[in-house]
């Protein structure tokens, strides 16, 4: 029987950062408050339903507004949005104010912020959510799609931002 060793957590994210990753803003509104935040940690898992899976850090008292909230839309950003996706990411110490007025918004269908320019954005309903470890993982059902320009995708590889 194979006893492999444990994986060190610090030598995982080494191996994670060159993971390359398309970046995303996945934003909410609703009764819990709006809220926003940089994700890579995101998919899709259906076409039938049109279904998208993101993780979040269940550890971060602020995600709690997406989850409370039901809904969420996931913008996908293009090179473009590099302050943007800083900004979300918590750089530069904005609050949740500050940084939605760094870009321009609108809704769909389940009423969170749609970032006008996205290359692409996944209006949702969550469907089903997992806690695993740190991250609780959202299903959210495809309620409301937008396609923007097909510019070139902010990617995070190796620790920094890519075209």
């Amino acid at each position: 029987m194979l006893h492999p060793k444990p994986v060190d957590g610090q030598a995982y994210r080494d191996a994670m950062a060159r993971f390359a990753g398309q970046v995303h803003l996945i934003t909410s509104d609703g009764p819990a408050g709006r809220r926003g935040t940089t994700v890579i940690a995101a998919c899709s898992v259906s076409d039938d339903p049109p279904t998208v899976l993101v993780c979040l850090n269940r550890h971060n008292p602020n995600n709690q507004t997406i989850f409370d909230n039901g809904v969420f839309a996931l913008n996908t950003l293009a090179q473009p949005h590099q302050a943007l996706s800083q900004a979300f990411a918590g750089l530069g110490g904005m609050n949740q104010d500050e940084r939605f007025s760094l870009g321009e918004w609108s809704t769909l269908s389940t009423g969170s912020p749609v970032l006008k320019g996205a290359m692409a954005v996944f209006d949702c309903v969550v469907e089903e959510a997992r806690d695993f470890a740190t991250h609780r993982v959202l299903f959210g059902k495809v309620t409301g799609l937008a396609t923007g320009d097909s510019l070139d995708p902010l990617i995070y590889f190796n620790r920094s931002y890519r075209a």
